[in-house]
């Protein structure tokens, strides 16, 4: 599943790739994936016009859209894509020696090459705002970036809340861009237990919880996704009976949050 760090790769890119070059067309092979716009709209707004510099929060990335010779403006669209499941963008510099994939469901056509939106499960998709302010109504559920937000808003993030760990720091709601593979290795490294209430959290385990999100993003953003290292629990939550990379202790399974959790008894005692 695309999380932040998979996202900020797609960021990447779209903005080494597709940004600054002039939109020829779009092409959608399926409108299974677009939300609130269709294909003559997502056209009309795009054909022409080029990518300015693309951003991201959380797990949602903002393409804005720019007349070429000008500056994005705040009345010009903005393409919005989320990942779901299985989306991902890839490009392609060799259209005729790269046929598309059958999961390629919106393609952004270029001069030098094609953007490609693949995705299998279609979940989410991608959604087309006429103008900046139309931002603020979908941005206004995320919690604060994952990746930027500061120890102080991290802090108040978590603050009041009476919850399960896993799961509150799960909701993009509380922090945004945070997925099931991040939150098991975070808490992991962090010798917290997933089901710890987050209203037990001393001011020592917020900090030491907010370094080890720091350490594990910077690593995972490096790399485009979420590493599979040997040290690290990823590397190991995919096998049964595994040890913890750490002490050696049999890894333990079930679901915390409705969602698969693995964690070390020894490391993160209940």
């Amino acid at each position: 599943m695309p999380e932040l760090p998979d996202v900020e790769g797609f960021r990447r890119i779209l903005a080494e790739h597709a940004t600054g070059r002039r939109i020829q067309a779009v092409t959608v092979e399926d409108p299974g994936v677009l939300r609130d716009t269709n294909p003559p709209a997502l056209d009309g707004a795009t054909r022409g016009r080029m990518f300015a510099h693309p951003d991201r929060r959380g797990k949602w990335l903002m393409a804005p859209l720019r007349t070429p010779g000008q500056r994005h403006r705040s009345r010009d669209p903005t393409v919005i894509f989320h990942f779901g499941m299985t989306g991902g963008l890839v490009w392609t510099g060799r259209i005729h020696d790269e046929p598309r994939h059958r999961d390629d469901r919106v393609v952004f056509c270029f001069a030098e090459g094609e953007l490609r939106y693949r995705d299998l499960r279609k979940l989410h998709g991608i959604r087309l705002v006429q103008a900046d302010d139309a931002l603020a109504p979908l941005l206004s559920r995320l919690g604060p970036d994952a990746w930027t937000v500061t120890a102080e808003d991290f802090d108040q993030a978590l603050a009041g809340l009476r919850r399960q760990l896993k799961p509150a720091l799960m909701d993009q709601a509380v922090l945004a861009g945070l997925g099931n593979l991040l939150v098991d290795e975070i808490l992991w490294r962090a010798r917290l237990q997933p089901r710890r209430s987050t209203s037990d959290l001393t001011g020592a385990d917020r900090h030491r919880l907010y370094r080890q999100m720091r350490n594990v993003l910077r690593q995972s953003i490096d790399r485009g996704r979420v590493p599979g290292y040997a040290r690290w629990l990823t590397g190991w939550r995919d096998d049964e009976d595994a040890p913890c990379p750490r002490c050696g202790t049999p890894l333990r399974r079930s679901r915390v949050g409705g969602r698969t959790t693995v964690w070390c008894p020894h490391c993160q005692p209940e």
